[in-house]
């Protein structure tokens, strides 16, 4: 009874169907539910928009609140940070989770205000991530990001040789992740890199800037071409290479 509850009350929430497996306890789910149901109280009670239900964990931090905007059903769990401030704010799509002490961080220097993060529909910002929002960021709808993966938006200067890199200043070109791609655990993804749709980045990969071409799957340091997901189809070229 519990579980076809809460499987109608999910699907409504998602926008689509969603079945919890019949081997989980029901003390479990309980828990669990009233866990939820206290994140839903405080997402009420943030004073943040959205478009249906947003549950925030008591033991995540929201920076800048009038910058982040967020759709139906986004959670924001257990020790997440996100600071939106930022030029274009922090906006997440309906269904995104961001994971249990993942930070986000819309402005790396106060004396440069970042540009911010887009995050589509169907999104899942694993846990322990870091998101440096300072050139901006750009992920599509349906994309996995798995856990412990940084983003990072800008790049010092180091071509003068007589002044500190500290003091060189730094550059912003931006980070852009199509729709349906599934980020690996640990992958580094640096400014400039623009991964296009259906790609699929290794575990523990580093993507310096260029474009990887959709479709395919990229790994290693720095990542280059493995393969691609679709059979029959010409040799994919990248232009960081």
């Amino acid at each position: 009874m519990i579980t076809e509850l809460l499987n109608k009350w999910i699907s409504k929430w998602k926008g689509q169907s969603y079945a919890i497996d019949k081997n989980i306890p029901t003390a479990y789910l309980l828990r669990l539910s009233l866990n939820r149901f206290l994140m839903l109280c405080r997402g009420y009670c943030s004073g943040i928009k959205n478009g249906g239900v947003l549950f925030i964990s008591s033991r995540a931090t929201i920076r800048a609140r009038s910058k982040l905007r967020v759709g139906r059903s986004v959670t924001i769990d257990r020790g997440a940070f996100i600071d939106a401030l930022s030029e274009n704010g922090v906006e997440l799509g309906n269904n995104v989770s961001v994971g249990k002490y993942t930070r986000i961080e819309g402005t790396g220097n106060l004396a440069c205000v970042g540009m911010g993060m887009k995050v589509g529909n169907n999104v899942g910002l694993g846990s322990d991530c870091f998101y440096g929002c300072a050139g901006g960021i750009s992920i599509g709808d349906d994309t996995i990001i798995g856990n412990l993966v940084s983003f990072h938006s800008e790049n010092h200067r180091v071509d003068d040789e007589h002044t500190l890199i500290r003091l060189q200043g730094v550059t912003h070109q931006g980070i852009r992740v199509g729709k349906n791609c599934w980020i690996g655990a640990k992958a580094t993804i640096l400014d400039g890199a623009v991964i296009e749709d259906g790609c699929v980045i290794a575990a523990g990969a580093v993507v310096k800037a260029g474009t990887y071409q959709k479709n395919g799957i990229y790994g290693g340091v720095p990542a280059v071409l493995i393969r691609s997901r679709i059979s029959n189809t010409k040799e994919l070229q990248t232009n960081n290479e």
